[in-house]
């Protein structure tokens, strides 16, 4: 396994095409707008070596070797729920986004998936995949799961599009490998991972096989180009370090625009190629594994943020207020209430066909829902307590300057113990963790609300339910009302 350091030093050696503002980045560990994103992954071989290692590490089930978690199959209800108990501890630590589950449900999805399509269709997919994973492990690699297409045209499918790019697809094959063109959007950590594990990203009829294809492929590899994305606030790191709130971990997860220009892919790293009916269940093992997290690192973020609203509460004198208890119970509520949806889903998770152990898939989309009112409303109350100073803030450059900086000393004070410049960080941590792209990550990723809705009413047994209810109100179903009728009527 890497630690922090090894990690870090092991992204010196890849060469990404990566643009940000117009300029080419030449090294992710060294630029001031991706070193933060660097910083929280790197939290995640850290935690592998500390105290919290029996969360942060398994036994492979491949080669019996100590490994890191994010790099794992699982295989029990218990790694399950270990892997919901280590991302609210990262994310404490962190206070944001530090990228690597969305790799790790990729390589659980995959795991699932390509077992069922080697066992229906006699492929060599699972081996492929097995053989892969175990490098990956050795290695110890970040990878970036890569799932979102950019669409295009949302009310057509990819074979219908005007471009046909604008979902990742096959464009050619040969006895070496294929090669795939197209994009991936929002792509969380791909700046500073490794590789990337592509995926379908919708379901697929037969006119769209060439767009079932999942592969593992170097961020680096000849044909990538990476955009990095603008997130709220984001210039400030270059301004200073009060200003951004979180100056060593940023605020989100350093997501890119991942351009794909004709990448040549060895069969070795390709695990789905046009078996397009599979692409459905690739895309919801994925997206249920993904949506387990958010009841993990989303309310260890939530504790960061109440725990910043608290603390200006005191800063401000005010914590004794019953209506300012009052909504720091809400808070905590809340909060938990997301825990106790992801703690769930491990629980009643199930062993699948390939050996592996899968989340219950209606608990976890109704983590994930939850999350996205969740998020908001802990975001609104802590603005509430907060109090409107954290939007209006003077600049870290004035608070410096010897000019202007005695006046907002003076006028930013709360109680006369607690210095300004505590009460200021602490208000600048609250602002960037509760607005802009932070929230509109907690209502978008791992999917937007109506695709939790949809997963919700397909798991729901509906039919059961009614069956409680007649039962209980002593009505027969209609079919037994019919049969009682007949019977009685050839009775008389």
């Amino acid at each position: 396994m890497k630690n922090a350091l090894e990690y870090i030093e092991s992204l010196r050696s890849l060469k990404p095409v990566i643009y940000c503002n117009g300029e080419k980045i030449e090294s992710v560990v060294d630029h001031p707008m991706t070193r933060p994103h660097v910083n929280s992954a790197a939290m995640t071989y850290a935690m592998a070596f500390g105290p919290d290692a029996d969360l942060a590490t398994a036994t492979s089930h491949l080669t019996g070797k100590k490994v890191n978690r994010f790099t794992h199959i699982h295989q029990s209800t218990d790694d399950l729920v270990k892997k919901v108990k280590l991302l609210r501890k990262i994310s404490q630590k962190t206070g944001t986004c530090f990228q690597r589950c969305v790799g790790l449900d990729a390589l659980n999805a995959t795991y699932i998936v390509t077992h069922k399509i080697d066992k229906e269709c006699g492929t060599e997919y699972h081996q492929r995949f097995i053989e892969y994973l175990k490098y990956v492990q050795e290695n110890d690699l970040m990878i970036a799961g890569s799932m979102t297409d950019v669409k295009g045209d949302r009310s057509l499918k990819p074979g219908q599009q005007a471009d046909p790019d604008m979902y990742v697809r096959i464009v050619s094959k040969n006895e070496k490998g294929i090669v795939v063109r197209g994009a991936k959007a929002h792509q969380t950590g791909m700046a500073n991972s490794h590789e990337m594990l592509i995926l379908p990203t919708t379901n697929l009829g037969p006119e769209d096989k060439d767009y079932a294809v999942a592969a593992a492929i170097p961020v680096d590899a000849p044909g990538v180009i990476h955009i990095f994305g603008r997130q709220t606030n984001d210039q400030r790191r270059l301004q200073g370090d009060i200003d951004t709130g979180n100056a060593k971990f940023a605020i989100v997860g350093g997501e890119t625009l991942t351009i794909l220009n004709d990448v040549f892919v060895p069969w070795e790293r390709v695990f789905m190629c046009g078996e397009y009916q599979y692409a459905q269940e690739y895309v919801e093992k994925f997206a249920a594994y993904h949506r387990q997290n958010y009841g993990g690192c989303k309310v260890g973020l939530a504790d960061v943020i109440i725990g910043a609203t608290q603390a200006m509460a005191e800063y401000n004198g005010v914590p004794k207020a019953s209506h300012i208890k009052d909504k720091i119970i809400e808070m905590i509520n809340l909060a938990e209430t997301m825990y106790c949806c992801s703690i769930a889903c491990s629980a009643e998770g199930k062993p699948t066909e390939a050996g592996s152990y899968y989340v219950d898939t209606l608990l976890a989309n109704t983590v994930k829902l939850n999350c996205t009112r969740n998020m908001y409303e802990i975001s609104r109350l802590a603005h509430d307590i907060a109090g409107g100073f954290i939007a209006t803030l003077p600049y870290e450059a004035d608070y410096k300057s010897p000019i202007t900086g005695p006046y907002i000393e003076k006028y930013f004070r709360g109680r006369a113990d607690v210095p300004t410049e505590h009460r200021i960080r602490m208000a600048r941590l609250l602002e960037n963790m509760t607005g802009g792209t932070a929230l509109a990550e907690s209502m978008h990723g791992a999917g937007s609300p109506q695709a939790m809705r949809i997963m919700l009413y397909r798991e729901t047994n509906l039919k059961e339910k009614m069956k409680f209810a007649r039962n209980l109100a002593g009505i027969k179903p209609i079919q037994a009302q019919g049969e009682e009728a007949a019977a009685t009527k050839e009775n008389k």
